[in-house]
């Protein structure tokens, strides 16, 4: 198919009727609402950090792996396509682009599953809830209000992005339906209610996939460039097997590099198209006609189609154990683990030892927020900070090679 930009769905998010700040501020004279977001999301402190975290890879393995900066930055550039082509609000597709990692501690996965289990007794840690945390407290940027104090718009998509987090009762539902909803967002919902039991805007939709593709392709890259798993490995592998012999009876003499990078393009092309076409048929069946029809609606509007689903989960399923689980990347990520959960045993017993605006107010005898404030510190290092001071307080620190 081809795909040409759509004009402006009726649909589609609209600036000039954001539901607002929490904190009322005079209007830009130059920017929409939606812009000035992204906009602030990119000079935030915790967006520049990015680009020394780990993706799957830590921030020294070379050059050429992707970190959370670098895979954003490629969210970014898939969101905004498929919102063009949709006729969506680019700007906020984008903002939920650049905002969907904030929350994510050093590490990686590893990094979040040893802060969650730290935290167990105050409620665990979810990234979720700490990119909330981040735009709606953590950064300290502006003199009138903590936080970045995002649109209405923003702020629900960073949440629900990945679908409703309660029923209309308010109970949790799906991820974290044993858990319940954690407590930054619980917290927030006081103060400002997201709807936590209905859909996000299409384009919170549109960021939520677009995460997905660029995972797929890009993570297939990394792990051919470390030499976790070869071109001939993916030939069984659902949709990309299909894409590696046609590049292989097209260019027989071609070198792997080129292989690669013709595969991770044709991927990416083909999952947008598809995504594309899928959403046009659902919302041709909806038939919205404002943003809150696609909130109310009864499943997600922007999807694979169900032969590209399966195919995505048969490229997740090859990914598990060949990269994410393979024994190089779990033994660094082991010894990542155990970098994590001796800081913040450290903390704990020597909180002075965090900087002074991190444990100056701290009341005396509150394990809860001296817990909670020693899990928003670890959640805001890099890699490099974090084995930094680690190397501090420690004898011994783990390479990470």
């Amino acid at each position: 198919m081809a795909i040409q930009s759509a004009p402006r769905a009726v649909y589609a998010s609209d600036p000039a009727l954001s539901r607002g700040r929490l904190i009322r501020e005079p209007a830009s004279p130059s920017r929409n609402d939606f812009r000035r977001d992204c906009d602030r999301i990119i000079h935030s402190t915790a967006f520049r950090r990015l680009k020394h975290k780990t993706q799957v890879f830590v921030f020294h393995e070379g050059d050429h792996y992707r970190t959370r900066l670098t895979h954003t930055l490629e969210v970014q550039q898939i969101a905004r396509s498929l919102a063009r082509v949709l006729g969506l609000d680019e700007d906020l597709a984008e903002g939920l682009a650049l905002a969907h990692d904030l929350g994510h501690p050093p590490f990686g996965h590893i990094g979040e599953t040893a802060l969650n289990d730290a935290m167990k007794a105050w409620g665990g840690f979810d990234h979720n809830a700490q990119a909330l945390r981040i735009v709606t407290s953590l950064e300290r940027r502006y003199a009138d209000f903590d936080g970045l104090n995002l649109t209405w718009e923003m702020l629900e998509g960073l949440v629900k992005h990945n679908g409703p987090l309660t029923d209309r009762a308010g109970h949790a539902i799906d991820r974290y339906r044993d858990s319940g909803v954690p407590r930054a967002i619980r917290d927030y919902q006081q103060e400002q209610d997201l709807q936590l039991w209905s859909f996000a805007s299409a384009e919170a939709q549109v960021a939520a996939i677009a995460d997905d593709i660029a995972y797929d392709a890009h993570d297939i890259d990394d792990g051919l460039r470390a030499g976790l798993f070869a071109i001939s490995d993916l030939e069984d592998v659902p949709f990309a097997g299909g894409i590696v012999r046609d590049i292989g009876r097209r260019y027989p003499a071609l070198d792997p590099v080129r292989v690669a990078h013709e595969l991770m393009r044709r991927l990416i092309t083909w999952m947008i198209e598809d995504v594309a076409a899928e959403s046009q048929r659902r919302l041709q069946a909806l038939a919205p006609t404002s943003a809150d029809d696609i909130r109310l609606a009864s499943g997600p509007v922007i999807a694979f189609s169900a032969a590209m689903a399966e195919a995505e989960k048969g490229i997740k399923g090859f990914l598990f154990p060949h990269m994410y689980r393979h024994d190089r990347v779990m033994h660094v990520m082991n010894d990542a683990a155990g970098v994590v959960r001796d800081l913040f045993g450290h903390y704990i017993a020597h909180p002075q030892d965090m900087p002074d605006e991190w444990h100056e107010d701290l009341p005396s005898g509150d394990a809860e927020t001296l817990t909670l404030r020693v899990g928003d510190f670890i959640a805001g290092m890099t890699d490099r900070f974090a084995l930094a001071e680690h190397a501090r307080f420690f004898d011994s620190t783990p390479e990470l090679r």
